[in-house]
């Protein structure tokens, strides 16, 4: 294998033209595939950021609409000591009401959390903007969004009426506004301690309207669902996912990565025949020192060996320069396809595992195409190579 091995250096450095011809062919073809996976998975973690990365996962509510969670302490506890995937749970208290300030009334959405619990989800604390505080426990304060306090002049201190569907009137006080970047729930959310939430709707301390949570593994949001609904012993509730809410996105992300799967392939095979077709020439190039070796004592296999060194070298080459090459890209494409504030069009998730494994497939790509230059070297007949010159 040693002498297979240095026959094959020997023929790569001899003509450095072809060889780095054909590591720039590998080189491309693989920086591509790195730029598009890695393109392709940046958006989609993204969107799923975008999506599900500050919502609810898995919503546990009454199958009744309107209709309160009973008992949702235990339920909680349960879904704890069950379920370790369940990484944040928090309790919520969610519905519609009006706010009053001085003479102009709009619909609202009051909703009532454990705010060290919903931080987790939600973060709310990272979306607060300048001098706004959390709420504290046990009390009437309130963060709004920022389109509400926007569009009706409110300012941090000043307080406000919330009126249930029922008449009944609360006040509160604003000690903050939050920034969602979804104008829906900049429009319409009002947010407080749950036990003040719970006052303003008449609901007892067991009581909730849901359960939201979030899992280790999204995609698997789904199944825990559907064990969950079989395990917990909790009557009259059901577990919702937020698979299920979102088969649009789920749709386009599978359409997305399937795309981006066809491209690749395409990628290597493009790059596999382009090694065969100049092994292959290079075969015949070769073919008088390789007969002149047989004809000396190297056998088949060695003279077959040669050609496989060479497509395993010429792969490894040219996957350290597809990695670089790949890259770049995605620092050129960071740098220059910017939004208006400055920021990437899409961010840029570098996963180093699929960047390794594009360099290896390079490797196992280009060692494959030298198979059948290696073949038909085998099968070249000494005697007839040196006689027909």
């Amino acid at each position: 294998m040693r002498l297979a091995f240095k026959i094959a250096l020997r023929f790569l450095t001899s003509s450095k033209g072809q060889t780095i011809l054909i590591s720039l062919g590998i080189a491309i073809g693989i920086s591509v595939q790195i730029f598009i996976g890695s393109l392709i998975e940046g958006l989609q973690i993204s969107l799923l950021n975008a999506t599900i990365g500050n919502a609810s996962h898995i919503t546990v509510s009454n199958n009744e609409k309107n209709e309160p969670v009973d008992n949702y302490e235990t339920i909680i506890a349960d879904i704890e000591a069950r379920y370790p995937e369940a990484t944040k749970i928090s309790p919520t208290l969610t519905k519609g009401a009006f706010f009053k300030v001085d003479d102009k009334t709009n619909q609202i959405v009051l909703r009532g959390f454990e705010l060290s619990q919903a931080d987790k989800i939600y973060q709310f604390s990272e979306k607060l903007l300048e001098d706004s505080v959390m709420p504290a426990t046990a009390t009437n304060e309130v963060i709004i969004g920022s389109a509400i306090a926007e569009d009706y002049g409110i300012n941090i201190g000043e307080n406000f009426d919330i009126i249930t569907p029922e008449g009944t009137v609360f006040e509160a006080l604003v000690v903050g506004f939050f920034d969602l970047k979804v104008a829906s729930i900049n429009q319409t959310w009002v947010i407080g301690d749950l036990a003040f939430v719970k006052e303003v709707f008449g609901y007892a301390d067991n009581q909730v309207t849901g359960i939201e949570m979030q899992v280790a593994e999204p995609f698997d949001a789904d199944l825990i669902a559907d064990r969950m609904a079989l395990e917990i012993p909790a009557d009259g509730v059901k577990f919702d996912n937020w698979k299920v809410q979102n088969e649009q996105l789920l749709s386009g992300l599978s359409g997305q990565t399937t795309s981006s799967l066809i491209i690749q392939i395409f990628v290597v095979i493009s790059v596999v025949l382009g090694i065969a077709s100049v092994l292959a020439i290079t075969v015949l190039q070769k073919s008088r020192q390789i007969g002149i070796m047989k004809a000396m004592g190297i056998t088949d296999k060695i003279s077959s060996q040669v050609f496989l060194f060479q497509g395993f070298m010429l792969g490894i080459l040219g996957g350290i320069l597809g990695i670089l090459f790949g890259l770049g890209l995605l620092w050129s494409f960071s740098q220059f396809a910017l939004k208006a504030d400055g920021t990437p069009v899409v961010p840029i998730f570098i996963n180093f595992g699929f960047i390794g494994l594009s360099g290896l497939i390079a490797v196992i790509a280009s060692t494959l195409a030298s198979i059948i230059p290696a073949i038909k070297s085998r099968k070249l007949s000494p005697i007839e190579v040196i006689k027909n010159g």
